[in-house]
């Protein structure tokens, strides 16, 4: 089974150590370092997580607050930043974030120049464009996180409705990870079988009128979290380790990950649409099937997205 070398998480807060923890039991490298300007904090964390190595098999963890640890990193993933706690929308940590990633980013290319580059500091669609323009990568080795958690939490949600198992459901968000984040109801599945068609084994059915419903439940899962614990970190740590075993192990997956795109009357901008996802990063974007609707959806999610743009890159 192919591994990375080396896998390089800038930030020990909930979230880096959520993602160090993930990536550390899927075995994804022989390596993780963990970099935080708190060095005792990614000390503290890099040696809480190796005292369980022997559990999943060896490997290294060290952390610390000198960049250098970062060096020869073959994947690179960014959780530094402000957070967004009660009454703050991901679009407001905009500027600080954009400003952070601006500092950040230069050293992290002289440690690690031919690492492929994952962003989960929020606003992810935002920062993943800033951090493209400002390390002039190509547009597929710097990927944001983007809403690969938002379609799982779908899938969870649909899964629980049915009574079936959540791998039996097909169904994804594209667009910003944020409040215009689109459903792409037209093309939900089960088993093959459209969505509003199936009944589940006790009878249980969605229909229509539950879709906007069901789309804004999704959509303010991480506010009901950080109102009863402060910070979501659990689900994004395995969604970002699912990103990172794509990379990892050259698997080829179509995820929604966050890719520089241009979408038709709104411009160019970071958002999520179905991507094949290997060990040179995005590969390509699938041409995936809209409804008036979803494409409307799309155009409207990304012009949101290019306002911020303009104002805060």
């Amino acid at each position: 089974m192919a591994t990375l070398d080396k896998v390089a998480v800038i930030g020990a807060g909930s979230v880096g150590s959520a993602v160090a923890y993930a990536t550390t039991i899927d075995r994804l490298a022989g390596e993780t370092a963990l970099y935080d300007i708190d060095g005792a904090r990614a000390s503290a964390e890099a040696l809480d997580l190796s005292h369980g190595l022997q559990f999943v098999g060896g490997g290294h963890v060290r952390g610390g607050d000198d960049i250098r640890i970062c060096a020869d990193a073959d994947l690179v993933i960014v959780t530094a930043g402000a957070t967004h706690g009660p009454g703050r929308t991901r679009l407001d940590l905009a500027g600080g974030n954009v400003a952070l990633i601006r500092s950040l980013l230069p050293s992290l290319l002289e440690q690690a120049p031919d690492a492929i580059y994952v962003l989960v500091s929020n606003p992810v669609d935002v920062i993943t464009y800033a951090a493209q323009e400002i390390s002039g990568l190509p547009a597929g080795r710097v990927i944001g996180s983007g809403t690969v958690l938002d379609s799982s939490r779908l899938r969870h949600l649909l899964a629980e409705r049915l009574g079936i198992a959540v791998t039996s459901v097909h169904a994804m968000v594209v667009g910003e990870h944020g409040d215009s984040e689109v459903v792409l109801w037209s093309s939900a599945t089960v088993g093959g079988t459209p969505l509003l068609e199936v009944v589940g084994p006790d009878g249980n059915r969605v229909v229509a009128g539950e879709l906007e419903g069901i789309r804004a439940e999704v959509r303010d899962a991480a506010a009901r979290i950080i109102r009863g614990k402060g910070n979501t970190n659990l689900a994004i740590g395995l969604a970002t380790a699912r990103i990172a075993r794509a990379i990892s192990r050259d698997e080829r997956a179509v995820l929604p990950v966050s890719v520089r795109t241009d979408v038709p009357g709104a411009g160019d901008v970071c958002l999520s649409l179905p991507s094949v996802v290997g060990r040179e990063g995005v590969l390509t974007c699938l041409a995936t099937p809209l409804d008036d609707d979803e494409r409307e959806g799309l155009r409207r999610s990304a012009a949101a997205l290019r306002a911020v743009i303009d104002a805060v890159c």
